[in-house]
């Protein structure tokens, strides 16, 4: 993904100043919790840059549409992302809190431009699902053939034959007394 950059105006480094930012971006393509996702559609975002006094606060959502192999079927499957966007960079070195780890934070680039592809993503992959459907009621695919239940029955031999490939079969007829 390519960068996505804001430019900080002065008036931003003043105490309490506030301002809101809005775009888009091209995603392309992003490996989210193991599967890959293509974007086809651009991303929009909005982000509101707040100084917190000596530090600015980056705050907001980003929206996309996704396209990735469903769990169950492995057909397309259309997955709506909105994520949080935030971040937050410190002005100045001396501006530093000793209690807070470098991970919670980044410094302000001296160009005073932010890049929110970072966040953008970071945001959009926590809101991914674990397990992505094409639909809530996928029947999936079947486990000896192949066919894809969706759009119909598999011609699989009866329950005894898919049986006789499984040594667990024997345990189907055990009771617990």
């Amino acid at each position: 993904m390519e960068p996505v950059k804001i430019h900080v105006p002065n008036e931003l480094m003043e105490p309490a100043e506030m301002q809101e930012f809005e775009g888009t971006c091209q995603l392309g393509r992003l490996s989210m919790n193991g599967d890959d996702y293509a974007f086809s559609e651009p991303c929009t975002w909005r982000v509101q840059v707040t100084n917190t006094g000596g530090a600015l606060l980056v705050r907001g959502a980003a929206q996309a549409e996704g396209v990735c192999a469903c769990a169950r079927c492995l057909e397309d499957a259309r997955i709506p992302l909105t994520g949080e966007v935030e971040g937050y960079f410190v002005i100045s070195p001396e501006g530093e809190d000793d209690d807070m780890e470098g991970d919670e934070f980044d410094a302000l680039p001296e160009s005073h431009d932010i890049d929110l592809a970072p966040l953008i993503v970071q945001g959009l992959m926590l809101d991914a699902p674990a397990r992505p459907l094409c639909r809530e009621d996928c029947a999936g695919l079947c486990p000896r053939c192949g066919q894809d239940l969706n759009q119909g029955t598999c011609s699989c031999a009866s329950e005894e034959d898919a049986d006789a490939g499984n040594p667990f079969a024997v345990l189907r007829g055990l009771t617990f007394d």
